[in-house]
């Protein structure tokens, strides 16, 4: 039997690109919620990064301006994750969306990492989390991940 072909251990997703309704309330998120920075922008579209980077996410109004999200129970992106490098940083991401008003769809500690989820302006789905240190996620008897989901004590985080 020959084994499936794998994929290369270094790829990774370098950027999700949007249909957003308004480009400018999405801006407000992402940027001012959130604390993206905008690396261009032109007509219809919008590219933000954290840090140098080109851009993380693109967001556009080319077939969707004014639109509607699609509707429950149809096809399409769960959520987009946004890593975050340690904790206080999630920490300080939980404060800047509680600022603003946005309400989380859920808070949730998997094992191996912690993470925030909620909505952008266009109701796409947003998941803010870290990455608890390698050495710590929890492990089966056969050496694969006991990932789980219990409810995350935000007061807890919110002192990181």
């Amino acid at each position: 039997m020959t084994a499936s072909p794998t994929i290369d251990a270094g790829v990774r997703i370098g950027h999700v690109h949007l249909k957003v309704a308004d480009l400018d309330r999405a801006l407000g998120f992402y940027c001012g919620v959130l604390g993206f920075s905008l690396k261009q922008r032109m007509r219809g579209a919008a590219f933000i990064a954290a840090g140098g980077y080109h851009h993380h996410i693109g967001l556009n109004t080319w077939e969707s301006e004014g639109g509607s999200p699609p509707p429950r129970g149809s096809t399409g992106l769960f959520h987009t994750a946004i890593l975050y490098p340690t904790r206080p940083l999630l920490a300080d991401a939980l404060r800047r969306v509680m600022a603003a008003g946005i309400p989380l769809d859920g808070a949730s500690d998997h094992g191996v990492s912690e993470a925030l989820y909620l909505r952008d302006p266009d109701e796409n789905g947003v998941e803010l989390y870290w990455d608890k240190p390698q050495d710590l996620w929890p492990l089966k008897p056969d050496g694969t991940f006991e990932m789980f989901t219990r409810r995350l004590d935000l007061d807890d985080l919110l002192k990181a």
